[in-house]
């Protein structure tokens, strides 16, 4: 039975990379050419084009990858069933369980690279390909990002913001520094928090120091709430900020304590916290479903019809985390929550399923 076993590892890690090579083809391709346009009009070569769209396949590798194997379960077993070879092995006495230990053994060995490819080689990837995109594309030279700091240059204002909620698009720890004649420090307002409202900036808690003319002295007034104009949108904040998958696990962690002891609000950060170590586990689920899904009478005869159903198995999957995810952001559901409960439900689903299936 072990050479039988190993019969199957083959065949999955065989459906799986032509299925996963399929689909990352696919993507760079039609995001290549999308954005064509843009290239064009900025300082990248296609060359340089191209190797921004390569940066991303790593990325994207890890969010297909549940997909793909998925796909490949449902391809092995529905291949299996068509020929017989399925109702074979069961006559001779052997369990639908024991045919799924290659199934699981792949989706955790596939987990786990999910999780080394977040913590090592997907930060870095992104970050440059984020670097290009706003550098070089996009042509945002006046902003930038250190971690959680971003400083903007605006005409004869800098901007620096402590922190930035990209989900509640709230500032926090906000310095507006204007220069007046000979690069002197004309005005400083310092505000503890700000939210953006009908396309305007609201801040609260506010220490404005205005320079007095003819004078080394300034002006201090305090305010509980002032509208404050600046020329910048949320978008740019959210474009800037360094994001999540930018981070590995431990860098994260890192930077949720440091926000929670400035007594920033780090829900955004701990719900992707906990999604780092849960989203992998869903090929576990992926290749329950797969194969209870080819296994099943219908797919002997219509292997596509199958297929059919595991990509709508995956988009409810998809669909399910976002949600949560979502709730998560929005204070609604704690982060730990927020982050399994997507696979908290597929997970006895899939289990009853390939149970029925036996």
């Amino acid at each position: 039975m072990a050479c039988f076993h190993k019969y199957l590892l083959k065949q999955f890690v065989k459906y799986f990379l032509i299925i996963q090579l399929i689909i990352l083809v696919l993507f760079v391709f039609i995001d290549y050419l999308s954005r064509m346009n843009r290239f064009l009009n900025s300082d990248l070569s296609l060359i340089g084009a191209l190797g921004y769209v390569m940066l991303k396949v790593p990325f994207m590798f890890v969010q297909l990858t549940p997909a793909s194997i998925l796909l490949a379960s449902i391809t092995v077993f529905g291949l299996m069933n068509r020929n017989n070879e399925l109702l074979a092995i069961r006559s001779s006495g052997i369990s639908i369980y024991y045919l799924v230990k290659p199934a699981i053994l792949i989706g955790l060995a596939l987990s786990c690279l999910m999780f080394f490819l977040g913590e090592t080689l997907i930060p870095i990837s992104i970050a440059k390909a984020n670097f290009i995109k706003y550098n070089v594309i996009k042509k945002q030279r006046n902003l930038l990002s250190a971690k959680r700091d971003i400083w903007i240059k605006s005409a004869n204002r800098l901007i620096h913001i402590n922190f930035y909620d990209p989900v509640k698009q709230i500032v926090a720890g906000v310095t507006i520094s204007t220069l007046g004649e000979n690069f002197l420090l004309a005005s400083r307002i310092d505000a503890e928090k700000g939210r953006y409202i009908d396309g305007q900036w609201v801040f609260e808690k506010i220490v404005e120091q205005t320079h007095v003319k003819d004078a080394w002295d300034y002006d201090v007034t305090l305010s509980d709430k002032k509208i404050i104009s600046l020329s910048l949108k949320p978008e740019d904040l959210s474009d800037v900020s360094k994001k999540s998958e930018e981070m590995s696990f431990f860098e994260l962690r890192k930077l949720i304590k440091k926000v929670k002891d400035e007594g920033y609000d780090a829900t955004t950060y701990r719900v992707d916290l906990n999604a780092k170590i849960a989203f992998p586990f869903i090929c576990i689920i992926m290749v329950l479903t797969g194969a209870a899904t080819g296994m099943r009478g219908f797919a002997k005869e219509n292997i596509p019809g199958a297929i059919a159903i595991g990509v709508v198995i995956a988009f409810l999957y998809w669909v399910m985390y976002g949600l949560c995810l979502s709730l998560g952001y929005g204070s609604i559901l704690p982060p730990v929550i927020s982050a399994w409960a997507a696979n908290f439900f597929f997970l006895p689903l899939g289990t009853l399923y390939l149970i029925k299936t036996e």
